[in-house]
């Protein structure tokens, strides 16, 4: 699913469960050991994902080790994205000559819990999210919405290094695509375009940042 939201060149990979024969190397698994059983699952098949994902570029995979903010450390000249949710694990790895910055995002096709949206949401995005409520309820907007923020974020830090509020970052959807106008300035960065679905009980967004 999550290559269709991506360019020719960035490669991915999913699993819509924890692969039984996933395995991760030494360094990613002693990251990891003190964790609970679930996020332990969770990492092993992201890697699982990140590690395919390295190969269909033609590159060995190596330990990815989590950085600063817990975002996931690629080797040099590649840059990548690992998300995760109920029955979702997927990764996106691209050639840094090529793509700037890659962020991709998995979340359940269900309303966010009561009073989230006030927290992720600017009050001309909450304006926007009735407005496409009422044109199509069956899309649940709110998550929509939350999904591509994390998606822009995914995208930015790696560019910036620095935080990115949810207040930081403006959307407006079009069908299946949308646009981030951000109100923080880094890196040069001024905004975002992505793309996003609702299928299969999920939501996905993805952004790619060209070269």
């Amino acid at each position: 699913m999550i290559e269709e939201l991506l360019p020719a060149g960035v490669a991915t990979a999913e699993t819509f469960d924890d692969p039984p024969g996933a395995e991760l190397f030494d360094a990613e698994a002693a990251a990891i050991a003190k964790a609970v059983a679930k996020r332990r699952r969770e990492f092993t098949s992201g890697r699982w994902c990140a590690h395919r994902a390295m190969r269909a570029l033609g590159v060995e995979p190596v330990p990815l080790l989590r950085g600063e903010r817990g975002a996931p450390q690629w080797p040099s000249g590649l840059v990548g994205s690992i998300t995760h949710c109920a029955g979702y694990r997927g990764a996106a790895v691209g050639f840094s000559r090529e793509v700037r910055s890659v962020g991709i995002d998995a979340e359940e096709h269900q309303p966010l819990p009561d009073g989230v949206l006030e927290v992720v949401s600017r009050p001309e995005e909450r304006e926007h999210i009735a407005e496409l409520t009422a044109r199509e309820p069956g899309t649940r907007w709110d998550r929509v919405l939350f999904s591509c923020k994390e998606s822009v974020y995914k995208t930015w830090y790696p560019v910036t290094g620095e935080w990115l509020g949810f207040e930081d970052a403006e959307l407006e959807f079009g069908a299946g695509t949308f646009t981030a106008r951000l109100h923080k300035s880094a890196g040069g960065l001024t905004g975002f375009t992505g793309r996003w679905m609702a299928r299969d009980g999920l939501v996905l967004s993805a952004v790619a940042l060209p070269e």
